[in-house]
């Protein structure tokens, strides 16, 4: 059955969205070299649409609930994925569900969905305690020797890479997790970089820069490779997502995936499931140990239902604060910040005329921060997301994990693991920030702390 498009939005007058004042041949360019998000947030001081230019490229930035749910959810069919940025992102990625698009992204994400299942994502749960309990009895360790600064984000960074390995490869991804972590967020940084900078030279000329992004990725798909080599010498079928990549086959051929199709797959989990995840924890740690009273309700939210004991999937609809910590978090600290979509035909949005053959920029992290819809919208307050107060959040405004047919296929398994590692952690331990080294938001395709983010660890027990 063919898809019908939604009905545009059709208009007398083509009216124009706001626009910037900005370089008359680089566009915004130059302030997005000094500052991607702050590019984001002054152009959203101009309305919820505005227009400029990046070089070449014509985009229009939906910053508002209605402009981005037009794109992302009404009228999606006419957004693509056809963006400069996707093409970069495919250096790396390949043609996995984050790049892909059309036919061959439906087919992929309907072989990678019953992963998704929540009975499936309950089974993944005994694999994220024991992960989360083993950093905090390394922590503890540490801390009784008398080392309590710690750089909470590389220890995440070896947790969450853990956990996809375990759930979503039956691979034990401990050996490599010092060296993957790193190189995958420095191939993103750079991507991000080539895209928003002046000059980007083909990966053909031999830069400094070049041929580092040459060695990353070789360190990447060399141990890609090396996990689709062992999984396909083995005779055990594995319940994971990389055995319904390999047993997929193709409706007129019959055959398989081929090793560089899978590769891509894998490039695109780790992707999808770790660098989004680690960066939310960073933040939501962050913002825990800034508000001290809603570190302070936390511990004993999980000292009154745990009472000491490891938590379990049985104890989480019991973390009802928990859960409402996590949830604001999401909002302040979208795991994807910004999104962009070609623009197939002429549209409308909120009124201003968006032309067929353009760009859009869907921003998460102003949406969810919009002040027609939040009260003290930079503020970090969990009981915007109690039961009794919930229901009045319009959907439109909170969109932690985008919506629509694109919506991230990994919303129930990130939001698991966040939970558990919270209660896991919180309950034995105390973060406090370091005042002298204050954590800098890198907006990058993710948000990330730039340096890491150290803090001080108190053991509350013993």
């Amino acid at each position: 059955m063919t898809m019908q498009s939604a009905t545009p939005q059709v208009v007398s007058a083509r009216r124009l969205a706001p626009q910037p004042k900005q370089h008359p041949i680089f566009g915004m360019i130059p302030a997005a070299s000094r500052g991607r998000l702050k590019m984001c947030l002054d152009l959203a001081a101009l309305g919820d649409v505005v227009r400029f230019r990046m070089g070449p490229y014509h985009i229009h930035l939906l910053s508002g609930p209605t402009s981005s749910h037009r794109a992302l959810v009404e009228n999606h069919q006419n957004y693509g994925k056809q963006w400069l940025g996707y093409q970069k992102l495919a250096m790396m990625l390949g043609q996995g569900l984050v790049t892909s698009d059309g036919d061959f992204w439906r087919r992929q994400r309907r072989i990678a969905q019953p992963t998704f299942h929540r009975e499936r994502i309950a089974g993944f749960g005994e694999v994220m305690v024991r992960r989360a309990t083993a950093l905090a009895d390394s922590w503890e360790a540490s801390v009784r020797r008398g080392q309590n600064v710690m750089d909470v984000s590389a220890d995440l960074t070896r947790v969450i890479l853990g956990i996809i390995g375990e759930t979503m490869l039956s691979y034990d991804m401990d050996k490599d997790a010092d060296r993957l972590g790193p190189s995958l967020t420095w191939l993103l940084c750079n991507i991000t970089d080539r895209i928003t900078g002046f000059v980007d030279f083909p990966l053909a000329i031999p830069t400094p820069n070049n041929r580092r992004f040459r060695r990353e990725l070789q360190a990447m798909d060399s141990a890609v490779y090396r996990i689709i080599e062992e999984r396909r010498r083995g005779t055990q079928d594995k319940p994971d997502l990389l055995s319904m990549f390999m047993a997929a086959r193709d409706e007129e051929s019959g055959e398989g995936m081929t090793d560089k199709q899978l590769r891509d797959e894998v490039m695109t989990m780790l992707l999808a499931g770790f660098e989004t995840t680690v960066n939310t924890l960073n933040w939501l740690f962050y913002a825990v140990a800034k508000a001290p009273d809603v570190g302070r309700k936390l511990h004993e939210e999980l000292e009154r239902e745990l009472g000491g004991r490891t938590p379990t999937l049985a104890d989480l609809p019991r973390l009802r604060y928990t859960k409402m910590v996590v949830d604001e978090a999401l909002r302040l600290y979208p795991p994807v910040w910004i999104m962009a979509r070609s623009v197939k035909n002429d549209d409308e949005i909120d009124g201003f005329h968006i032309p067929g053959g353009s760009y859009v920029f869907i921003c998460p992290y102003i949406v969810n921060r919009h002040p027609s819809i939040w009260e003290n919208p930079e503020g970090f307050d969990p009981e915007r997301f109690a039961p009794e107060r919930i229901d009045a959040i319009p959907k439109k405004a909170y969109i932690p994990f985008a919506t629509g047919p694109r919506a991230c296929i990994g919303k129930a398994f990130a939001l698991l693991e966040m939970q558990i590692t919270l209660a896991t952690l919180w309950q034995r331990f105390r973060l406090d920030l370091i005042p002298t080294r204050p954590a800098e938001m890198d907006a990058s395709w993710t948000l990330r702390p730039k340096d890491g983010l150290p803090m001080t660890l108190h053991l509350r027990r013993g």
